[in-house]
């Protein structure tokens, strides 16, 4: 059974058109790595710039072995040179009965 995540990522100062440069490259990677599903994933912005990431993985043990995956762990470095990964909680909006975003193409 597959899991469905919302991932948000703050762009550093600066970064913002890295990040979403490495969003187009994002689920593809862990696509080839057979750790998503095929299911189109849905990138966002909040007000405050964060970029929210809705992608499914195929299985709580996909997610565990994505931490332990050479090509996985190479992307991930390169989020951590552009963005913070922060909590949906963080962001006003999910303070909204019903949370909205400007959709990123």
């Amino acid at each position: 059974m597959g899991v469905v995540v919302i991932a948000c990522y703050r762009p550093k100062p600066g970064k913002g058109a890295e990040l979403e440069s490495l969003m187009r490259e994002h689920v593809p990677i862990l696509r080839a790595q057979a750790l998503v599903t095929d299911r189109v994933p849905i990138a966002m912005r909040a007000k405050d710039g964060t970029v929210v990431e809705v992608f499914e993985w195929t299985s709580a043990a996909a997610i565990e072995g994505a931490h332990k995956n050479p090509a996985v762990l190479a992307l991930w470095e390169r989020y951590a040179a552009v963005c913070d990964y922060v909590r949906i909680s963080d962001l006003a909006e999910s303070s909204d009965l019903f949370a909205g975003f400007t959709p990123l193409d």
